[in-house]
């Protein structure tokens, strides 16, 4: 009979403190969602002011992740409060969450910090092509964990921030102009004034080699079965590839014209009598 009276009892505590919480319980709710929709249009508020204003795109992308999770963060601590958590409990709770995500997740704060580093110092923005971390691409997003790269073949490539704060990063439109140092063997029987001659006069005949800085040809080096001539060429960044295949295809044409010999290896087989 006494168990049947304390189960009554904690069955009507029970209950009691349902009905308490139930009004802060629909507020909380009625906060979420509301919340949420407030995050969701500052959000877009925020997207169409970067579209208005002729911001960095770099920057754009970043404090745009940046805020909206900020805003989640805000919202989830005001619902959290509208339960009836105190302030000072859920900032000690907060604290120690903290405390213990900073432990598990050291990766994710120090790519965090690496975004923070990328944007101060911009060693590249959106857009530029840059080598890093054994990966090539044009880089199509900067966040604030990670870095999209889009690579030549139209992969998606995604590298965390905190990699390319603290690795090697080449830009390679980082300068309006690039040079290329070309390399062709010829035979030793060959003649090494028309070969340069040849190249130096496919570097005038294109429009989109520079001038200026003008080309310059040498001997190399002189290696076992050729010599070894070095071109340097330079061409706008946006008109770089189209300028190395034409130095590639057109010299093996002049060269056939003119009779100077490419050197390949060559295998004899002799039979065994």
């Amino acid at each position: 009979m006494k168990e049947l009276t304390d189960l009554q009892a904690h069955l009507d505590n029970a209950i009691d403190w349902i009905w308490k919480l139930l009004p802060n319980l629909v507020l909380a709710i009625i906060l979420l969602i509301i919340g949420l929709w407030v995050v969701k249009f500052l959000n877009r508020m925020v997207r169409k002011f970067f579209e208005r204003k002729d911001y960095d795109q770099t920057l754009e992308t970043f404090l745009q992740s940046f805020i909206s999770i900020t805003l989640k963060i805000t919202l989830f601590v005001l619902v959290v409060t509208q339960l009836g958590v105190k302030t000072s409990s859920l900032v000690a709770m907060l604290g120690a969450a903290g405390l213990a995500i900073g432990l598990a997740l050291q990766g994710s704060l120090a790519n965090f910090a690496g975004g923070v580093l990328i944007l101060l110092f911009k060693p590249f923005k959106v857009g530029d092509f840059i080598s890093a971390q054994g990966v090539d691409g044009t880089v199509k997003e900067i966040s604030i964990f990670n870095t999209k790269l889009t690579t030549f073949g139209n992969q998606l490539a995604i590298v965390p921030n905190g990699q390319l704060s603290n690795g090697n990063v080449i830009n390679y439109n980082a300068e309006p102009i690039r040079r290329d140092n070309y390399v062709v063997g010829i035979g030793y029987g060959s003649n090494i004034k028309t070969a340069k001659e040849i190249l130096l006069q496919l570097c005038a005949d294109n429009d989109v080699i520079l001038k200026e800085p003008a080309p310059e040809v040498y001997v190399g080096s002189l290696g076992d079965s050729s010599v070894n001539i070095s071109l340097r060429f330079w061409a706008k960044n946006e008109d770089f590839w189209q300028a190395k295949f034409y130095v590639h295809e057109e010299s093996k044409l002049r060269f056939d014209d003119a009779g100077i010999e490419i050197p390949f290896p060559q295998r004899v087989m002799h039979s065994a009598k």
